[in-house]
Parts: C-alpha cells; structure tokens; sequence
C-alpha cells in the first residue's frame, strides 16, 4: 500500500469545432492511494485511486478565451507491473507498467458557458518508478506515470450566441508525477 502526493501535468490540445482554437487545462496537486498486489517475485498489478479538480478553458478561439469552469476527474488506473528485483534483493527497486485506464468526469461547473458535457473515456496508462527499502516494512516511492486519454466535450454555449453548440475533441494525456511513503504487508 502506498500514499503518495501526485502533480497532474495535462499535456493537453483539442479540435474546436465552429469556433476553432485550442483548450488549456490548470495542472493539480493531489494525494493519491494505491494498492500493489504481487503474484510472483517479479510481476504485480497495481490499482491507483485519486481524484482532480482542473479550471478548463478554450483559448484563441474566434470568440477569444472562453472560461468553461471546472471539472473532477476519478482515472482509477490498473496497471501490471513487472519489478527489476526480487522482494528480497537490494534496497533500490525499480519496475515498469502499463495498463488501463477509466476516466469518469463529475461535478462540471461550466463557467461563462451555460452547460459543459463530457464523455467518459478508456485510456492507456505507462509507468516507471522505483522504491527505496527504508527497513523489510517501509519504503518510499517515487512514480511517473502517463495517461493516454481522449475525450469528446459539448460545450453548450446558447448563453453566448442563441442556438451555439461547440463540439470538441480533446486530448488530455496527462502526466501523474508522485512521491511517497508505503507499507507491505
């Protein structure tokens, strides 16, 4: 078990439609939990669970900058790991991973628009990091991790021009960038 503080890096762009432009994404500092489970010496699978707030805005649109408010977003991640060294081998111990991801996005506030819709989106996930044995219990973690995630948003934008819908596609791919302490068991 792990709890680590994790920076939310978007590297984000999107496809505007009517209106063009691109969109920006706030980065976010969070605390995040997750659980490793080994099924060999060498191979495991890790659930993480945390949850983001980001401010979301369109920029350099034919209408200017538009503020779309704020959305949370819950990525539980499964990944499966594949550790460098045995659990008894060393103090430094790093592994690789690479697996799924489901995003679900709630609580949208949608800023100077009336309504923001997105879609909940599957994504891929890729890992590196490594623990640091303080004794045979304790350990830190240091982790980086990448999501692959698209996903499709309608703004609603009636309040601005009657009639205006903006559709956009857009790539989030953040970056999960994290710190922390753990425990075996």
């Amino acid at each position: 078990v792990r709890l680590r503080g994790v920076g939310v890096v978007p590297v984000e762009s999107a496809k505007v439609g009517v209106i063009g432009g691109d969109v920006a994404i706030s980065n976010a500092l969070i605390p995040e939990l997750d659980f490793t489970y080994f099924f060999t010496k060498n191979i495991a699978a890790e659930l993480i669970l945390g949850t983001t707030k980001h401010d979301v805005q369109a920029v350099n649109t034919a209408a200017g900058n538009v503020d779309l408010g704020s959305v949370y977003l819950l990525p539980p991640t499964l990944t499966a790991q594949y550790h460098f060294c045995a659990e008894k081998e060393g103090v430094f111990k790093p592994y690789i991973g690479a697996g799924l991801n489901y995003t679900l996005f709630y609580n949208v506030k949608s800023g100077a628009v009336a309504d923001v819709k997105y879609d909940n989106a599957l994504g891929y996930a890729a890992q590196v990091g490594f623990d640091l044995m303080i004794d045979d219990t304790y350990f830190i973690n240091v982790d980086a991790k990448r999501l692959f995630l698209s996903t499709d948003v309608t703004v609603d934008a009636s309040n601005l021009a009657p009639g205006l819908t903006v559709p956009a596609e857009v790539e989030i791919n953040p970056w999960l960038l994290g710190i922390g302490f753990g425990m075996k068991f």
